[in-house]
């Protein structure tokens, strides 16, 4: 403080103090206003992604709810009233016995699918035994060879968000390969511990993560995992194949 008669000295320090305590103080307030907003904003966005992943498994839950009940169960009139042209004209019995075993076949890929799309199996039971049933199911398939391996160092509880997530994400992941990839193999590996990671490696044509017209696929399960507090990392290269990897974050 410059030199001045001692009264006048310590109340321009005072001020002086003052002045810098209330800047600090207003800094900080702008810091904790702008923290405020910040995750006012993250979790509006936690909230509209939860939402419209509400709204997809409405939609999921219909189409399986139809498939089962309409198209299901008109395949089965269908191979009934089949059954019965065997018994009505034992002739036709050789003819008919392909259509009927096509008729069966299509019966059981949409019961199937209509089990997969459902959420049920994922909420009421373990996300692994969901996902190593859909597994089973795909191994049926003989254009694409599955393998799946579990390591369960410990037991992880899994929430009812957790399982309806990573099954949903793991549904994504194999249908993009199914359609896209012109993969021959696909390797799951499974870790539950210490913290939970998923990694899917597929052989297939691979693509480049820069190239935008791949962008809303990824997009979609980087949200997905982002609402359960998980990471999802995509490593491709064109004809290199492509790994993609889902991680719990760490708390």
């Amino acid at each position: 403080c410059p030199t001045m008669p001692w009264p006048a000295t310590t109340t321009v320090c005072l001020l002086i103090l003052f002045c810098v305590l209330m800047v600090k103080l207003y800094i900080r307030k702008i810091s904790d206003y702008n923290q405020l907003i910040y995750q006012k904003d993250i979790d509006f966005q936690k909230t509209l992604k939860t939402t419209v992943l509400e709204s997809q498994e409405l939609i999921l839950q219909d189409l399986s709810q139809d498939l089962h009940d309409d198209a299901g169960q008109q395949l089965t009139a269908i191979n009934f009233q089949i059954e019965n042209l065997k018994l009505d004209d034992p002739e036709m019995q050789e003819a008919l016995a392909p259509i009927s075993e096509y008729v069966k076949q299509l019966s059981q890929s949409i019961r199937g699918i209509s089990h997969s799309l459902s959420n049920q199996m994922a909420i009421r039971e373990d996300v692994l035994k969901a996902i190593a049933n859909e597994i089973t199911r795909l191994q049926k398939s003989k254009s694409i060879a599955f393998e799946l391996n579990i390591v369960e160092p410990g037991y992880k509880a899994f929430t009812t968000d957790e399982n309806l997530v990573i099954y949903r994400i793991f549904q994504e992941i194999i249908n993009n390969v199914i359609k896209h990839a012109k993969a021959t193999s696909v390797a799951i590996q499974i870790k539950t511990g210490p913290q939970f990671q998923m990694t899917v490696q597929d052989n297939g044509i691979g693509f480049n993560t820069q190239d935008k017209s791949n962008s809303l696929g990824m997009w979609s399960m980087v949200s997905r995992a982002e609402i359960i507090n998980y990471d999802l990392e995509v490593q491709s290269q064109p004809n290199k194949g492509t790994t993609i990897i889902l991680t719990e974050k760490k708390p």
